[in-house]
């Protein structure tokens, strides 16, 4: 075995299982070496991993492994010129023992065509980008939405499958059940680890954009750390897909609503956009979601990520302009076909001065159990003096409302009234 591939059986044996967060409990790591390297490099050493190997588990199991030799190693010898060359090498080559050492895998052994003694060694030039078959492998259709989540959380992002379950609020044995059975349903239905064709493209591409979203919408509501994964696999897609202007509106959108993150609570309670205190908005981050925004523009986007991220910009203009933003969600409605969009044209609507339209508007929408329209109705009925009306509407919101903060809102709105 290779200097490289360090450790033991015994060590590999211990890593097995354990979540590749081990480099963030080691004491004598640098945050820069470990935390940083770990955070930039997961998804891009896993994605070669497997499509070297072609075995989900047996690939998270090497590169486990590899990260933990690392927190070992680096601390103590400094950490290599190439970190990722050095984490593929460690990992290929612990995985290529792993398979010597197991005779009844005489397929995988095949592929290998190595002289017994001889380890892998790996050039940073001949490592493959692989992050994007790994996140179309992950969002493939034939996968659950749920399970698409999750394994695109645990392979892209390294998050634990603790943290996955934590995050969308079911047990943790629930979500390690969810991830078993994705990576079955890849090796049994052979889901290759490919970008689609070009014909199936658009629509697979769509499905992975919803995942991303989806994940940033989970963290949006107070979870940043989770919004903060979403927007690095935005930046990634933006990165490998460059000449696709929804990814670039979907990164934007990303951006420039997280840039409000810090502004959007205050004493545990929601606080609307126009009473945000703007000084704690990350300009720069807005910067950039407007230079992406401007990117999915000039590629001819009109696409709902687009869209959306061009609303989120005007949002964060003062003033607002109010009438644009009706017009551009009467054009993402229309797209769409979604009440919920509408909901925000009529609140948008509200805001231009038209507050019967508004009113009127959302009277045909079919969003009972959506709490978020009966606290708007609550506030245009607010506005036209319909005081006992308004009552009524923020009572409906009460009983739907599931955010702490949210529900702190709308009881400051019922009491004012």
């Amino acid at each position: 075995m290779g200097q490289d591939s360090g450790g033991s059986t015994g060590d590999f044996r211990r890593t097995r299982g354990r979540s590749p967060h081990v480099l963030r409990s080691a004491p004598q790591a640098s945050p820069w070496t470990l935390e940083r390297v770990f955070r930039d490099e997961w998804g891009r050493v896993l994605a070669a991993l497997i499509g070297f190997l072609g075995d989900f588990d047996l690939a998270e199991e090497a590169a486990q492994e590899a990260f933990a030799i690392a927190a070992e190693r680096w601390p103590r010898e400094g950490a290599p010129d190439n970190p990722r060359a050095w984490l593929v090498t460690t990992a290929r080559n612990r995985a290529i023992d792993r398979i010597r050492r197991d005779r009844t895998l005489a397929a995988k052994t095949r592929l290998l065509e190595r002289p017994e003694n001889t380890a892998v060694t790996v050039d940073e030039m001949t490592i493959p980008d692989e992050r994007l078959e790994l996140l179309f492998t992950c969002c493939h259709p034939a996968l659950a939405l749920e399970a698409q989540v999750a394994l695109t959380l645990r392979t892209l992002g390294g998050l634990s499958t603790e943290e996955i379950a934590r995050a969308f609020l079911v047990p943790e044995a629930t979500m390690a059940k969810r991830l078993v059975r994705a990576k079955q349903k890849i090796k049994a239905a052979a889901i290759p680890f490919r970008v689609p064709p070009p014909h199936l493209l658009p629509d697979r591409l769509t499905a992975v954009l919803a995942v991303v979203y989806l994940i940033f919408n989970e963290g949006y509501g107070g979870r940043g750390d989770l919004a903060a994964e979403a927007i690095r696999l935005g930046r990634a897609l933006a990165e490998l897909m460059p000449d696709e202007p929804e990814v670039h509106g979907l990164l934007a959108l990303m951006l420039v609503n997280d840039a409000r993150r810090d502004a959007r609570f205050a004493h545990d309670t929601v606080v609307l956009l126009g009473d945000q205190d703007r000084s704690l908005w990350n300009l720069g981050q807005i910067e950039e979601g407007r230079a992406a925004l401007d990117r999915g523009l000039a590629l001819g986007g009109r696409g709902a990520y687009v869209l959306q991220a061009a609303i989120a910009s005007l949002h964060s203009e003062e003033p607002q302009d109010w009438p644009q933003l009706a017009s551009l969600y009467g054009e993402l409605a229309r797209l769409t076909g979604s009440a919920v969009v509408e909901l925000n044209q009529a609140a948008a609507m509200a805001e231009a001065g038209e507050v019967e339209a508004a009113l009127a508007l959302i009277e045909r929408l079919e969003l009972d159990r959506y709490h978020y329209l009966h606290a708007t109705r609550a506030e245009l009925l607010r506005r036209l003096d319909r005081v006992e009306d308004a009552r009524a509407a923020y009572d409906r919101a009460l009983e739907l409302v599931h955010s702490a903060a949210e529900r702190r809102f709308l009881e400051q709105r019922l009491a004012e009234l």
